[in-house]
C-alpha cells in the first residue's frame, strides 16, 4: 500500500515460527508509530512461557482464546498465571482475560496441560514489548 495516502496504516505480516511456534508480532514502534503492541501466539502444548516474576512500566492485557470453532469458551487446557508480590496464582481453564496494570508483579506463566490449540493475545501499551532486567525477581 505504500505510495497511498493512508497505505502507512494498513500493515500485513508474515506468519512467523517464534520461541512458542506460529506468531504476528505488530509493534507500535516498527508498524503504527504509536504506543501499542500486539503479539499472537498458537500455543499448542505444555509450556513454561515466563517462569521469574517480573513487572513492566507499561500497563499489558492477556487474553487466552479457545481456537476450537466448536467450543470457543473451553480452552482444553490448565493454565497458571501468577499475579501481585503474593504471585498469587490464578488457574484458567476458560477463554479468560487478565489486564496487568504497569508496575504490577505478575508470572510465572505456565500451560500445565494443552489439549487444544490456543490463541494467546499479549497486548502492551507500549510502541514494543521491553522486559527489563533490573524488573525481574530472582529468587
Amino acid at each position: 500500500m505504500t505510495g497511498t495516502k493512508y497505505g502507512k496504516y494498513v500493515v500485513r505480516h508474515d506468519l512467523k515460527i517464534g520461541g512458542f511456534g506460529p506468531e504476528y508480532i505488530y509493534t507500535g514502534e516498527g508498524d503504527y508509530n504509536s504506543n501499542f503492541t500486539i503479539m499472537f501466539l498458537r500455543i499448542t502444548e505444555p509450556t513454561l512461557m515466563e517462569d521469574a516474576p517480573h513487572s513492566h512500566d507499561f500497563d499489558m492485557y492477556l487474553y487466552f482464546i479457545s481456537l476450537d470453532p466448536n467450543d470457543m469458551d473451553d480452552l482444553n487446557a490448565d493454565i497458571e498465571i501468577g499475579l501481585g508480590e503474593e504471585r498469587e496464582i490464578h488457574k484458567i481453564t476458560h477463554t479468560t482475560s487478565v489486564y496487568i496494570p504497569a508496575g504490577m508483579i505478575h508470572c510465572p506463566l505456565h500451560f500445565k496441560r494443552v489439549d487444544k490449540p490456543i490463541l494467546l493475545v499479549h497486548c502492551t501499551l507500549a510502541s514494543k514489548y521491553v522486559k527489563e532486567e533490573s524488573r525481574i525477581i530472582r529468587d
